[in-house]
This record gives C-alpha cells, structure tokens and sequence, in this order.
C-alpha cells in the first residue's frame, strides 16, 4: 500500500487540518517504459503554497484531489525502464507520497556514496541551484560587491550567502533570532547578520552597509523588501527569488511603496524560477560539490519522521522553526 497526502481544498491563509487528507492506495503494477521508486525524503519548499493556488503562475497548480506536489529523493524498486536500474537512487518530483510511478521524465540519477541523499533535495536540489543561478546569473555579482539576502538561514538564503562569500563579497543575512544570526556568521562566513524580530531593518541596513547595496536576493517580500530598496546603490541588482512573508496573508500582497527607488539608481529588480535553468544543473552540481568538498560550502538540514507529519512539519516553514533545509523522511 502506498501513503499519498491527498489535496481536498484551495486553502485561504495558513493551510489547516482539512486542505489535505492522507490516503492509502494499492500500488498498481508498471507498465513498458515505466518504473517504481520507493521515496525515502519528501522536501518542504515555501513555493508549495503557491502551488496550491488556482491562480496564474510559472508552474499548472495542484488539481484537487491529487497527491500534493514535491520534490522527492529515494530508490528504483522496479523498472521496465532501460534508462533506469534497481537500486539507483533518483531525485525528481514524486510528490508527497511513499512511492512514486514514473516514465524516466523529469527524473534525474544521483551518486548518494559519497554524499547523503537529503544533501540532493537541499544544497545540491533545487534550493541549492536557486541559489546558484538567483546570485550568479541574474545578481550577476562581482567581487567587492555588497550583497544582502533574506531568509539568510533559509536552504536557499545560506547558499546564497556563501556562494557571495566565495566570490569575493561583503555579505549581510537577515534572519530571525539569535540563533539563527549566530549560525550563519560564526558558521557560514557571513560579515553580518541582522535579526529582524528584535532590530530595526532599516536602520540595520543602514549601519551594517554604509555604502549601500549592489545586490538583494529577496526571498521574504514585503517590509524587508522595502528596507532593502531603501539603502540601493546606483546599478543595483534585486533578485525576486520568493515573498514568504505574503504567502498566508489572507488581504491582498503588500508591493513595495518605493519602488521608484529604482528608477533613481537605475537599478533593476528581476524574478528568477530555478527550472528555467534546468540544462544547466549538472554544470552548477559539479562546481558546488567541488566548493563543498574544500569546506567552502556548508549546509544544514532540518529532518523530521513521518508522512502522517506532513503538515505540521509544512508549518515550520513559516513559523521559522527550523534551520537551513526542511525535509520529511516518508520511508518506514
């Protein structure tokens, strides 16, 4: 029998105990060309709220009464596949489910021997190559620069920042607590930290980038945002990777008021989605591996037991209650 989180309804605000409902089905046998994986890690990303909304996006959204979309991490059980052998490990988007049917698309082989397996849904899986691509292709960085980040104890904002750091700039993360803050400047490298929950963000930008700013990665929206817009330099580079402070609001999102801050600077404000940059993964896989294998790369996974969990672990994305990447072990 296969466990599938099942999803019932369109949620307004905060997701609750009836948007999703936990099912259990007959696993049916594959056919020609397809195979069985067994998940072992479902990974928990902000954008899955999104997905649940039946609204204009980048990607279709979940269709009601389907197993609820992710990005999934386990291993090949069957195959009548000839790309595809029993016992590879494969990462792709199974969704939030035991097991997962595939016809190879979409589907990718990763070495786990020398690296764990949740490493492929955090900083080698799509947080990691946000990172990647947000900072390198559309920040376009440059050595000196200075470089502020957002959620920067967050599985996309702490690559972000190191990534920066390797490349020869000043770096800020802003993040909530002194946990946290602690974490990626004593940990990761970072030059600074700002806790929103008990400073002032706006004057923090101000006093930790007296200069300003040359690049923002915005993964948090709102206020933030605006404290970010605020301190830019002339020729500045605002990368729109995420707005998870607007995600559960029930009101209309919040845009920033000053946004003709960049018209003054001439300064360009860009969203960036990590599968526009597909074909270009194993390039940007092999150069961070190489980076986490000199210690310049570091990452945090934050686990937790249990599919039946799934939505109270879904919460801890936006409560702040975890560090670095969240993922749920399905595997019994």
């Amino acid at each position: 029998m296969n466990k599938q989180l099942i999803l019932n309804k369109r949620p307004k605000g905060m997701p609750d105990s009836d948007t999703w409902s936990l099912q259990e089905a007959p696993i049916p046998e594959i056919e020609n060309g397809e195979l069985l994986i067994q998940n072992h890690y479902i990974s928990l990303d902000p954008a899955m709220r999104g997905w649940m909304n039946d609204s204009k996006s980048y990607i279709e959204p979940v269709a009601l009464g389907d197993v609820m979309r992710a990005g999934t991490i386990g291993k090949v059980i069957k195959s009548k596949n000839n790309k595809f052998n029993i016992g590879q490990t494969v990462t792709g988007w199974g969704g939030v489910q035991q097991y997962t049917i595939s016809n190879g698309e979409n589907l990718y082989p990763v070495d786990d021997s020398q690296v764990p397996m949740t490493k492929f849904l955090g900083v080698l899986g799509m947080p990691g190559m946000t990172a990647y691509f947000g900072i390198l292709e559309v920040g376009k960085i440059q050595s000196g620069d200075v470089v502020v980040v957002s959620g920067g104890a967050g599985a996309v904002g702490s690559v972000v920042g190191q990534i920066a750091k390797i490349k020869g700039c000043y770096v800020v993360g802003i993040a909530g607590g002194k946990e946290k803050c602690d974490y990626i400047t004593n940990q990761l490298g970072f030059d600074a930290a700002i806790d929103y929950k008990s400073q002032n963000v706006f004057e923090a930008i101000k006093e930790t980038c007296p200069k300003g700013i040359d690049v923002y990665f915005d993964n948090v929206g709102g206020e933030i945002l605006e404290a970010a817009l605020s301190r830019l330099r002339k020729k500045a580079r605002i990368v729109i990777c995420g707005a998870i402070s607007q995600y559960n609001t029930i009101d209309d999102m919040s845009g920033p008021r000053n946004y003709m801050s960049l018209l003054v600077n001439r300064a360009t404000m860009q969203g960036m989605v990590v599968m526009d940059y597909a074909p270009q993964y194993p390039q940007a896989m092999q150069e961070m591996g190489g980076w986490m294998m000199t210690g310049q790369l570091k990452s945090n996974e934050s686990i937790y037991n249990g599919i039946e969990n799934f939505q109270e672990t879904f919460k801890r994305l936006f409560t702040g209650d975890k560090l670095g990447k969240l993922i749920l072990k399905v595997i019994e």
